[in-house]
């Protein structure tokens, strides 16, 4: 009798442990993740795009890297309540990552020195004076001049500012892997640009960039951006893109609406940069990617 009913529990166990199984498996799918521990040590990255110049207040040393206290890493930074080493400085290029780089009243080291064992995020915008960001504003301004219903800026340029972004591909992949080297626990997040025009015409004069060379600037923009998420894919970095987000903030914005100044700042921000509500709306999609927020 004994032996009987072992026998009729082990057949009866046999038959009930698959749906034991199967339930508690659905029930481990069905149960929410558990949400990612908030970074406390954040790192920031980058040239102007990143360091706010001209929005009030500066912050850090050496001025001449014009940080501001309102730049995106700054407002994040207080969002999450994590605790902020930002060496975001104007002019960066990717060699600033491991070289110093010389700068009005001083020398700002190379950013890679912020870099620590224990850093959990790093933001890092990047690639913009690598292909030669300021020269192109003025050379294409001052092009405008003489012919703004034409395209002499693409006459100028044609495929050369392609080949830029493609040469600064693997610059951009260096930085993101020796961010992993230095910092492995991080997250590592890749920021894109802004959007600086119109998808058509632009406002010449109030931005002098001729009629024609708008979507040839525009699309040349978003092969940079592109370019950037394909490094980011490809090198275990998150990218963040403000540029679809940004349609009907451009520099041809009107006070208040614009995110990006244009050459005449009508708000406290350097020409052809993010003012501060800029800056929140990218800190605003970083907080996002990293599940904080960050609206002041």
């Amino acid at each position: 009798m004994t032996v009987t009913w072992v026998t009729s529990s082990i057949r009866a166990m046999r038959r009930t442990l698959p749906v034991v199984l199967a339930t508690l498996a659905c029930a481990l799918l069905a149960a929410p993740a558990a949400a990612a521990a908030a970074p406390t040590k954040y790192v920031a990255l980058g040239d102007s795009y990143a360091s706010g110049p001209l929005i009030p207040a500066p912050k850090g040393s050496p001025l001449g890297c014009l940080r501001s206290d309102h730049n995106y890493a700054s407002t994040l930074a207080r969002s999450l309540g994590a605790e902020l080493t930002d060496v975001t400085c104007g002019g960066a290029t990717t060699d600033s990552m491991t070289g110093p780089q010389t700068v009005l009243l001083g020398t700002n080291p190379p950013q890679f020195d912020a870099l620590r064992a224990d850093t959990d995020l790093v933001t890092v915008s990047i690639s913009g004076n690598d292909i030669g960001f300021a020269g192109i504003v003025g050379t294409c301004g001052v092009l405008s001049l003489t012919n703004p219903g034409g395209s002499p800026c693409q006459a100028r340029y044609g495929d050369q500012l392609a080949d830029r972004i493609a040469a600064t591909a693997p610059k951009v992949a260096a930085v993101l892997q020796g961010i992993h080297t230095r910092s492995p626990k991080a997250r590592v997040v890749l920021v894109g640009y802004l959007r600086l025009l119109p998808p058509t015409r632009g406002c010449w004069p109030v931005v002098p960039i001729s009629a024609g060379d708008v979507p040839y600037l525009d699309g040349v923009e978003q092969q940079l951006n592109a370019m950037l998420a394909a490094q980011a894919a490809a090198n275990g970095a998150t990218f963040v893109d403000p540029y679809p987000g940004s349609l009907g903030h451009d520099m041809c914005q009107p006070i208040g609406t614009k995110w990006v100044e244009g050459l005449l700042p009508t708000d406290l921000a350097a020409p052809v940069h993010p003012n501060a509500a800029g800056m929140r709306f990218v800190a605003g999609l970083v907080g996002s990617s990293v599940g904080g927020h960050a609206m002041e």
